[in-house]
């Protein structure tokens, strides 16, 4: 057990004025019941490294779904509660609270959900996946700030080191693998030397791993403000290569991803990494590591678009090409897609006929409809069809640009019926 740490003024400098008053109220329910309160989890780890980070988890030795209700009834959140887990959850306008209660977990089998029993504190920080997210802080009132740290959190905190708990933590679980390798890259941390090995030797226990959990982990390391050197690492260490042999984390790539998030300010560039990070797949090759993430049927799609369009860049990097024809060649396709090819493709032509579809074409309609060609004596049918068709290119082309221009143009098409 390392010497003892009180944190209670960085409690009060680091957490806000509601949450404070909400630990607060929890530390008097936690009290008046005779249970242990705990805050844990990398909230813990950011205090000490100073930074910002809100996502509060409090652990209770003893009953969390009563506190959860009792926290719920006062202060009136929506509360949603597990419990095969003993954890709920109480969301507020702006932030929200897990509470869960102390367990302990074992493993039936590699990469299976655990069975979860009552523990203690140290029980539950165990269950944790490296030394520096295993440490917690005491909120009860005796002991207010303490931290608490079992298993030398904050040693290796200061060392820079991502340390596993134990030498069947990869085993267990093997999403810590790709964890490890996002929060030394986001720390600016190492891997210590033992932890690595394991983390090597167990690369394969990746195949133990769901779909939908590699996917969630993979996204986890997507968001992040830098992904790319997060796969950079994850490629040199073999671990990319294990969702798909074809995944490369290389230098093209991250001077893609950077161009993505200059062109995504204002929303996640989330859809453009997966389809960046794809890109030099074949179709063959994207079928398969889709089949290896499972991800919702909009991604897929966007995905399999940007392939898709990837075989048309010779046609869109002639020049003269009439907007007419660049519309031909994208409609349909789903514009992240498109964009994914702009940033991606090495010929300027293709990328400007590319941005051009995006700035200004998919946005181009004619002023008349197939109900006014209709008043305009042409019946339901192909050749109406035929004939928006031809205005829209018309329009497209800027061959006509006014209601009257459209109205010319449509009874000229008539008049050769």
């Amino acid at each position: 057990m390392s010497q003892r740490i009180n944190l209670s003024s960085y409690l009060e400098e680091y957490l806000p004025e509601q949450f404070r008053q909400l630990v607060k109220l929890a530390q008097e329910k936690a009290d008046e019941s005779g249970q242990r309160l705990y805050l844990v989890g990398g909230v813990v780890r950011d205090i000490l490294l100073g930074r910002p980070n809100f996502d509060l988890d409090l652990v209770v030795e003893g009953n969390a779904l009563k506190l959860a209700q009792e926290l719920a009834k006062v202060t009136h959140a929506k509360l949603t509660t597990h419990k095969h887990f003993g954890s709920a959850k109480l969301d507020y306008e702006d932030f929200s609270l897990d509470i869960t209660t102390a367990r302990r977990e074992t493993y039936a089998k590699p990469g299976t959900l655990p069975t979860v029993t009552l523990g203690t504190i140290k029980d539950d920080l165990l269950r944790r996946d490296f030394t520096i997210n295993a440490m917690a802080i005491s909120l009860n009132r005796d002991n207010y700030g303490e931290l608490i740290d079992p298993y030398n959190g904050k040693q290796n905190l200061d060392g820079g080191l991502i340390r596993v708990l134990h030498n069947q933590s990869f085993t267990d679980d093997a999403t810590r693998i790709l964890r490890a390798i996002r929060y030394e890259q986001r720390l600016g941390f190492q891997i210590e030397p033992d932890t690595l090995q394991l983390l090597l030797r167990d690369i394969p226990m990746l195949d133990t791993i769901s779909s939908e959990r590699i996917r969630y982990d993979l996204e986890l390391i997507l968001r992040e403000e830098t992904p790319e050197i997060i796969l950079k690492r994850a490629h040199l260490l073999g671990v990319l290569q294990k969702m798909h042999p074809s995944l490369k984390g290389d230098g093209w790539l991250a001077q893609k991803f950077e161009q993505a998030r200059l062109l995504s300010k204002k929303s996640s560039p989330l859809p453009l990494y997966f389809s960046l990070l794809i890109y030099p797949l074949t179709e063959m090759e994207n079928e398969q590591f889709l089949s290896r993430i499972n991800p919702p049927k909009k991604l897929a799609r966007v995905m399999r678009d940007t392939l898709q369009i990837k075989k048309y860049l010779s046609d869109l990097s002639k020049p003269f090409l009439k907007p007419s024809q660049i519309y031909s060649l994208l409609r349909g396709y789903q514009p992240v897609a498109i964009q994914s090819n702009a940033i991606a493709t090495d010929s300027p032509i293709a990328r400007c006929h590319l941005e051009l579809f995006l700035r200004r074409l998919r946005y181009v309609k004619p002023l008349l409809d197939g109900d006014n060609l209709k008043a305009m004596g042409i019946p339901a049918g192909p050749r109406l069809g035929a004939i928006l068709k031809a205005l829209h290119e018309a329009k497209l082309n800027g061959e006509v640009r006014t209601r009257k221009d459209e109205e010319k143009l449509v009874y000229t098409l008539k008049s050769k019926q």
